[in-house]
């Protein structure tokens, strides 16, 4: 941001860091607002929207060489009215015109550039533009003159053509719902990514490489159905291959947003509070199914980072962090070796550059030169036992140095000039958090997870949700945006039933109910099924869209889906189920033809077709004894099923659910009820007898 401009634009009022960041261009922003498009019809000007987001290294790039230029800002304003979007603030206006992208170019990605007409209706769209043509790319400089010669000399055609693409995507969300749900998709969906899986290095397809949780905890769901073992192999692979990568911050913790080589080593270097959420699950889900420790002490990495670095103030999460400080990608978690050896000892020095790969000339390679350039980037090639086994003593007895040597690095490191944080706080994604944490607050049996979860999550309630109970979706600076997606009711939902089931207090089971009221209420499409992206109460754009497909994220109804059938066996009121399913039709085509790009939704389905468990803990009294008997049943893998907890002394269960006034303890205290399938099993007593029903 060039703060030496003492002009100012609309933006200067806004909230978003990332609107913000551009409030000092000499480009005449506006938000989306309606004077913008008031302003583009009364001056008969095209408008030109560019979408982005603070810690994105290439809306750097292009605000650097052409929105702080004079001369693209002036060509700009004389042609366009010039609308600044931040997608993580409103994504739905993202939602819409990234679609326009994948359908007029088959890619997408951000900065997306967008040329409209006043309505609304796009005829160009691009991602990044330079300022001047190369040998790939138009310029700005080039290519506006050409969109004026178009709009002052041929403005039908502009007309016809945004017309026209605005059919197409209007015409793309329309379907026809299906009339069952065909399980095979579940296995079409693992031949393809069995087909993409890089054998060598982990993931799917070839660089750049995203992590794709989603995609790593469906596999693990289709190895506990089938047995497969390459399905749990794929996994394994991936999560190590990414642990052990430069995608993963080795000093300070955490995740980078993806690798730009398939061997995970080098990262575009922002990091995402959904990325660790998200990874944080998959991690989790994979030491619960193969017991493997270094999969929970990632997890614990993950977590570490999150609740140091992303965990503001008032306990809720911002979005991330920037790749860039000192204007460069990346500076900041590179290491040239004379640093290393001034920050560590001899032994030190020599013990940290081997396992991390550090090299003289730098393991980085320049991408125009392809020359090394100096700068180290710390990775590992395998786990610290296959390092050190061939070693001399010397090398064994320093085993245990590794760690501290790591914390002496981040002390120093910390002392740099940090990546720019992104500090509004999304309800969505601190929902997906609030989910991870309470789970690994569960599996790790760790009461600090849980209680950084129930702060998160009050903070939503007190600061983001209206007093008649609609939450919004953006907070920055003591403002709310006053918006709502499916997103952030789905993923608080998941949050609230996570909670539960690491604490068993009811009143989480509550706000669940209540706030799955309200998305059915303003969100649910009555005619063909499924959720739309928008309330019924959002502003109106060009279209209201419905999102089904899972990107770096899940999509709102997949994780929706799966609310809604662990809410009906939760409470026995299958009509959850009923509106599960019929997500599932809504989206039948898409599903058929590209399985793999569902995956969330398909653990929705597996849950739904597959063996599913209700587990009912009842007790006279909470003691150790039933704590201990609830941890050995949260040990066991079964992804697909809830555990209630009733309580003799307490009744609020049967609030939630009539039927639970059935159920009886004995006077032993401990009585467990295994239902499947619609029916229960004969109540137990004891947890060698409940484990053997459910191994059944």
């Amino acid at each position: 941001m060039n703060n030496t401009n003492i002009n100012t634009n609309r933006l200067i009022k806004e909230k978003s860091p990332y609107l913000l960041q551009h409030a000092y261009n000499p480009v005449n922003w506006y938000p989306w607002c309606e004077e913008a498009f008031s302003a583009a019809k009364e001056e008969n000007k095209m408008i030109f929207l560019s979408i982005g987001y603070s810690t994105c290294h290439w809306c750097h790039v292009m605000e650097k060489e052409s929105f702080e230029d004079t001369e693209v800002a002036n060509l700009l304003n004389e042609s366009f009215i010039c609308i600044k979007v931040d997608r993580e603030e409103r994504p739905d206006i993202d939602n819409i015109y990234m679609n326009v992208c994948q359908i007029i170019t088959s890619s997408g990605g951000w900065p997306l550039t967008i040329i409209l007409t006043s309505d609304r209706k796009p005829f160009y769209v691009d991602t990044y533009i330079p300022k001047t043509d190369s040998l790939l790319r138009q310029g700005l400089m080039g290519l506006v003159p050409k969109l004026n010669d178009l709009w002052n000399n041929h403005r039908e055609k502009i007309i016809n053509s945004s017309d026209e693409i605005t059919k197409v995507l209007i015409e793309s969300q329309k379907k026809l719902p299906g009339e069952k749900i065909n399980e095979n998709i579940i296995y079409k969906a693992y031949k393809i990514l069995f087909n993409q899986f890089d054998d060598l290095f982990g993931g799917f397809g070839n660089a750049p490489k995203f992590p794709g949780s989603h995609n790593l905890i469906f596999l693990l769901r289709y190895w506990k159905k089938t047995g497969d073992i390459k399905a749990l192999e794929m996994v394994e692979k991936t999560l190590k291959a990414m642990r052990f990568g430069g995608i993963f911050d080795h000093i300070g913790y955490g995740f980078h947003r993806y690798s730009t080589d398939n061997k995970w080593l080098l990262p575009h270097f922002e990091k995402m509070l959904y990325d660790q959420a998200m990874l944080s699950l998959a991690y989790i889900e994979a030491f619960e199914a193969t017991k493997d420790e270094f999969y929970a002490n990632t997890a614990k990495e993950i977590f570490e980072y999150v609740l140091r670095s992303l965990r503001g103030e008032e306990k809720a999460f911002y979005s991330g962090e920037d790749a860039d400080s000192e204007n460069k990608e990346g500076i900041f978690y590179l290491w040239n070796e004379s640093e290393i050896n001034s920050a560590l000892t001899e032994e030190e020095s020599k013990l940290f550059k081997m396992r991390y790969n550090i090299t003289p000339d730098g393991n980085i390679i320049d991408e125009i030169t392809h020359n090394k350039t100096g700068k180290n980037l710390p990775y590992l090639k395998n786990n610290l036992e296959e390092t050190f086994s061939s070693q001399n003593s010397t090398f064994d007895c320093m085993k245990n140095s590794v760690q501290q040597i790591l914390r002496k690095l981040f002390y120093i490191r910390e002392k740099r000039t940090h990546p720019g944080k992104d500090d509004k706080i999304l309800t969505d994604w601190n929902g997906l958090m609030i989910a991870a944490l309470a789970k690994g607050g569960k599996v790790f049996h760790d009461d600090n997870y849980i209680q950084a979860a129930k702060e998160a999550l009050e903070f939503i309630f007190n600061k983001l949700q209206s007093n008649e109970g609609l939450l919004y979706h953006c907070y920055r600076d003591n403002s709310v945006s006053k918006i709502s997606f499916i997103d952030d009711y789905s993923f608080i939902i998941f949050g609230l039933l996570e909670l539960y089931e690491a604490t068993f207090q009811v009143e989480y089971l509550k706000r669940a109910i209540s706030l799955n009221k309200t998305l059915i209420k303003h969100y649910w499409d009555e005619i063909s099924g499924g959720f739309y992206f928008t309330a019924d109460y959002n502003e109106e754009i060009l279209l209201r869209k419905k999102e089904y497909f899972d990107s770096a994220i899940p999509s709102g109804n997949s994780i929706a889906m799966i609310n809604l059938l662990r809410l009906a066996r939760i409470t026995s009121d299958f009509e959850y189920e009923n509106k599960a399913i019929k997500i599932a039709l809504s989206n039948n085509d898409s599903l058929s033809q590209f399985p793999h790009a569902h995956t969330q939704m398909l653990t929705a389905i597996e849950y739904l077709t597959g063996k599913a468990y209700e587990i009912i803990i009842c007790v006279n009294n909470f003691n150790e004894e039933v704590i201990s008997v609830i941890k050995k049943l949260n040990s066991i893998y079964l992804p697909n099923k809830v555990v209630l907890l009733q309580c003799e002394n307490e009744k609020d269960l049967t609030i939630i659910n009539e039927s639970i006034k059935a159920i009886s303890c004995n006077e032993d205290n401990l009585t467990i009820y295994i239902c499947t399938g619609y029916g229960c099993r004969k109540p137990v007593n004891n947890l060698h007898e409940a484990i053997e029903l459910l191994s059944q």
